[in-house]
């Protein structure tokens, strides 16, 4: 009989990402590159060891091959566990047939069965798309304190910018009495951040009863959090006060890779007491050339600078050249950028050679952000004004 576990972590990576269009093509959205070295599903992941929890379901279901190998064995988190560490729960054929995760209590629903393997007393929820340092062990401390059913992470927003988020409504003990789903005229500024902490048998039957109702969304947001405040279940609000960042978008991801930038950047990476882990990429140190200038920018192992780097964030493995130029970008692994091009304001994939002379992108004073996909060749000489998208379908569209 397996031991039990106080709490485990159930990870829900699965998602298509559609408004990162090119970036998630191939790629599920929790595996998109991140910060030079890191995937985004590295912070949740690194969450979770620093909290202490050293068991971790990752539910994936879109594009998940790059997403499965990048996780492997969990050993660069210090998952690689004989009891617990992390599993990859795809979609699976079951004795009633296969069935595609069909929202995220259905997910989780459908994975009772590992949940149970290890017989938590709780159950912690999370998404694979936020950058973000939280120890859950604090959250979980509350929870236990509280007495609570269900705790729900929140981050104190702007009231002017509440109506955009699913809103929390308290009480003076921080339980919750009321969910507003993007209200209009919010009462609080208290907005979830998907993450959860159940008692695990409340949990277990929550979703069993989601499952047998036909007309339900199969949502957390939208079925299991209300119906169990409509059933007086006692349910607490846990304030965060770090820095935490929806990468849903181009432009946010763009956003988050430049607050790691500067002498005091709005997020740390280099706080030894809470580490990020990564999968280990054995390439060589980067290498500045004679002429290479770099300024306030982030490089990554592998990495031969030759031209200009400033404000930017590069992946492993990408050349400048001489006399290239690159700003106010975020260029993720493998990308060449050619002598004498200059790429400004943009999002380039990886594997991409911009060609000689090219000229892609415009002031980030437009904001107009460029995006090209992955493993594009944009022939020498090639003009590519801001805001456009650029893949393998389109990029005949762009070449004279």
């Amino acid at each position: 009989m397996l031991k039990k576990k106080e709490c485990i972590a159930m990870l829900l990576a699965g998602g298509q990402g559609s408004r990162l269009y090119t970036l998630t093509e191939k790629t599920a959205k929790p595996a998109v590159p991140f910060g030079g070295k890191y995937r985004i599903i590295d912070f949740p992941m690194s969450n979770c060891v620093n909290s202490g929890i050293d068991t971790v379901g990752v539910l994936t279901q879109y594009q998940p091959l790059v997403l499965n190998e990048y996780i492997g064995n969990g050993q660069p988190w210090d998952l690689d566990r004989t009891h617990g560490g992390v599993t990859v729960l795809s979609p699976y054929e079951a004795k009633g047939g296969k069935d595609w995760y069909r929202g995220t209590a259905n997910a989780i629903y459908q994975n009772l069965t590992f949940i149970e393997r290890y017989s938590p007393e709780y159950t912690l929820i999370l998404g694979g798309d936020h950058i973000y340092k939280m120890d859950y062990s604090k959250m979980l401390e509350a929870h236990k304190k509280n007495g609570a059913d269900c705790t729900i992470a929140v981050l104190e927003v702007p009231m002017e910018e509440a109506s955009r988020f699913g809103i929390l409504n308290t009480d003076e003990t921080d339980r919750i009495i009321e969910f507003e789903e993007k209200p209009k005229q919010p009462k609080s500024n208290k907005a979830s951040m998907g993450i959860y902490i159940f008692t695990t048998e409340v949990l277990k039957k929550y979703l069993i009863e989601d499952e047998a109702d036909p007309n339900s969304s199969n949502d957390f947001g939208k079925n299991i959090i209300p119906n169990m405040l409509n059933d007086g279940k006692k349910m607490y609000s846990y304030t965060f006060r770090g820095y935490w960042k929806d990468v849903g978008t181009l432009t946010s991801l763009w956003e988050a890779n430049m607050d790691i930038l500067g002498k005091k950047p709005n997020f740390d990476l280099y706080d030894r007491k809470f580490r990020i882990f990564y999968r280990h990429n054995a390439l060589p140190p980067h290498r500045l050339g004679e002429d290479a200038k770099v300024k306030n920018s982030m490089l990554t192992e592998g990495c031969v600078i030759d031209g200009t780097v400033e404000n930017s964030v590069l992946s492993n493995g990408v050349i400048v050249e001489r006399g290239a130029v690159v700003r106010d970008s975020v260029i993720m692994s493998g990308v060449r950028i050619a002598a004498g091009a200059k790429v400004e304001y943009a999002i380039i994939d990886s594997d991409t050679v911009v060609g000689a002379g090219c000229d892609l992108g415009s002031a980030k004073e437009t904001q107009k952000l460029l995006v090209l996909g992955s493993g594009l060749k944009v022939p020498a000489g090639t003009k590519i004004a801001g805001g456009e998208m650029v893949d393998a379908g389109n990029l005949k569209d762009y070449i004279d």
